[in-house]
């Protein structure tokens, strides 16, 4: 990675795979509300937001520890980090959603494992998702199929930060949760890109 480049937070992995538009938005224009999902998700984290340790059966749970990747040019936190007798490291993501699959957050958590890896030397296989809903942890198993598309994807959002474009919106189902919906404007923007085409389609020569 170059020095000179600005680290990239772990959150905007997450935030690419739900949406890019939403991504650059807040990663690139510094952008940010609330509504009720950001809520929830910000009661979910509120213990785990507070940095310290508690043991338990020998694991030493870290709170809110701080994680980088010098090579991938990635900089965040964990919410917990188990440190197990047997060496074995166990990041764990609070999201406050019920236990479902979800590519976002497995894609968040497997950057954790790979900034962890670079900290201590050490192979990590395996993380999970805590659903704060349904109190439940859902294991995720870190693949290489997993670890190939988080480069993939710290490549595109470096690739946007260094531009500064705004992707176009996605104006799906996914808008409706979207707390920046009023400044995105998705299907305003989408409608002006119709109108854009058609204009185009109506006005440019035809080639002979």
């Amino acid at each position: 990675m170059n020095e000179t480049a600005d680290p990239i937070m772990l959150s905007a992995l997450q935030h690419w795979s739900y949406c890019p538009r939403q991504c650059a938005l807040i990663h690139v224009e510094q952008v940010f509300d609330e509504n009720v999902f950001t809520m929830r998700g910000n009661a979910a984290h509120e213990r785990v937001d507070d940095p310290g340790f508690e043991t338990f059966e020998g694991v030493r749970a870290e709170r809110a520890l701080p994680v980088w990747s010098d090579r991938l040019g990635l900089i965040g936190k964990c919410d917990v980090v188990e440190f197990y007798p047997d060496g074995r490291i166990y990041p764990v993501e609070y999201k406050h959603s019920r236990k479902r699959e979800k590519i976002h957050d497995d894609l968040q958590l497997a950057a954790q494992v790979m900034c962890l890896e670079e900290m201590t030397g050490k192979t990590i296989t395996h993380g999970a998702i805590y659903h704060h809903s349904s109190r439940r942890r859902r294991e995720v198993t870190i693949t290489q199929e997993l670890r190939d598309k988080v480069e993939k994807t710290v490549n595109v959002i470096r690739a946007i930060m260094n531009s500064g474009n705004l992707p176009p919106p996605v104006n799906d189902a996914r808008c409706k949760e979207c707390s920046l919906i009023e400044i995105c404007q998705p299907h305003a923007v989408a409608e002006r890109a119709v109108q854009h085409s058609l204009l185009k389609t109506l006005f440019e020569p035809e080639e002979i």
